[in-house]
């Protein structure tokens, strides 16, 4: 039986991650929910994030008869997880910054870890980088900026001019090389940030988080029985299927489009 996977976020940003789904598991039904009713959560106060995303994968989980959930959000993921793993009886998945990958690559040297401003400051990032980065100094940067513009790229192919203004002065003081993108919407602009900063490698969980999602689900979900599609959702006002539908298309899936009742 194809397994029917939840991605959630409160944008655009957890596309990054169903990439990396459609590529790894190309017999799932794979259901994109975003909440852009109350974008962006980098903003909101814990109870209120916390509650809304428990209550709007539920009745996602109802709606599509979900059978395991990406939270496909840092933000997300540092507060709503163990609520989650309480109220259902489905595997729920978060994501992490890789700061383990970075430290292995980076071998010592300077490590950054590029995320929203309420990321940088959650203590679970204090004890990743207690636990894995080893003997490499580790630089953050919080960023709301760059959620946008990956909001902008995504729907108008706006390209982030300023990223050289933003980041450059962080990169050469910190004398960066290794630096972890540790928000979902942040790969989006990957091809951006390498034309700029070419002698960087940009690290994120996408590939790792699809791996994990496949050793949990059974195997005989990966037979395909019929075409595995792309469900697109979304809370609050409907994103704009054009120009959603240009960024979707390469992964050549049957499409369609739900609105989730709040």
């Amino acid at each position: 039986m194809t397994a029917n996977i939840l991605v959630f976020d409160s944008g655009v940003g957890g596309l990054s991650v169903t990439d990396h789904l459609v590529q790894q598991l190309p017999n799932a039904h794979l259901f994109y929910l975003m909440d852009r009713a109350f974008f962006p959560y980098g903003q909101l106060a814990d109870e209120v994030l916390q509650e809304r995303v428990v209550t709007l994968c539920q009745q996602a989980t109802l709606a599509w008869h979900i059978d395991l959930i990406v939270i496909a959000c840092n933000t997300a993921s540092t507060l709503v997880l163990p609520s989650l793993r309480q109220r259902l009886q489905i595997p729920v998945v978060g994501v992490v910054p890789a700061v383990k990958v970075a430290a292995q690559l980076a071998q010592g040297q300077a490590i950054g870890v590029l995320a929203t401003p309420a990321t940088v400051q959650r203590p679970y990032l204090d004890q990743l980088i207690k636990d894995h980065a080893g003997a490499s100094p580790v630089h953050r940067l919080g960023s709301a900026e760059l959620v946008q513009w990956a909001e902008q790229w995504v729907y108008q192919q706006q390209a982030a001019t300023a990223l050289p203004e933003l980041l450059g002065p962080w990169i050469e003081r910190c004398q960066l090389r290794h630096v972890v993108l540790g928000c979902t919407h942040f790969p989006l602009l990957t091809s951006q940030l390498q034309q700029h900063f070419p002698e960087v490698r940009w690290i994120d969980s996408g590939a790792a988080i699809a791996r994990r999602v496949s050793s949990l689900l059974p195997a005989n979900s990966q037979t395909q029985v019929d075409a595995a599609s792309v469900t697109i959702g979304w809370a609050g006002d409907a994103p704009d299927q054009t120009a959603l539908q240009h960024f979707l298309t390469p992964w050549q899936r049957p499409l369609a489009w739900h609105a989730i009742e709040q």
